[in-house]
């Protein structure tokens, strides 16, 4: 069975569903810049390192470059990123988390969007940004998950 082309109708998330159930791996693919595809490799390279790297390729398919705002593209199963989102290479991976954990929801016909919805993936971002800073080796990885960490604390999304 071949994953469908767009994740749109009830029997595309059902068969997208099955598929992801059965072990399905999308293999991961990055368009935009040469600028942008290096500043994602630095975060899929954390991803790695933070052994969330199945789940990621799990539910996003696709990270394209975008002239506008940072989303999910459920029906796509990629993630549009402008510029800016990939700067700092540990909160791009932790963005890119989030995102997964969206899509997953999304296939899961749960309510992947709003307040609740928004508050699990920010928890799961937060989860991988533990699991980085225990894992990496990197100084200075370490002290960007502790500084997004406080950040996240301090929000008003938790």
């Amino acid at each position: 069975m071949e994953f469908p082309e767009r994740i749109y109708t009830s029997e595309e998330v059902k068969k997208a569903k099955k598929l992801v159930d059965e072990g399905y791996r999308h293999r991961l693919r990055v368009k935009g810049s040469p600028s942008f595809k290096q500043k994602v490799k630095q975060a899929l390279k954390l991803v790695k390192t933070a052994d969330y790297y199945n789940f990621l390729r799990t539910y996003i398919r696709n990270v394209i470059e975008i002239d506008g705002l940072t989303q999910l593209r459920g029906a796509d199963a990629a993630i549009w990123a402008n510029k800016y989102a990939v700067e700092n290479p540990v909160d791009a991976a932790s963005l890119f988390i989030q995102k997964a954990n969206h899509m997953k929801e999304y296939l899961e016909c749960k309510l992947y969007y709003g307040g609740a919805a928004e508050r699990r993936s920010v928890e799961k971002r937060i989860e991988f940004l533990e699991t980085l800073k225990r894992k990496s080796l990197k100084k200075e990885v370490k002290e960007e998950c502790e500084r997004l960490l406080k950040f996240w604390s301090e929000s008003s999304l938790l």
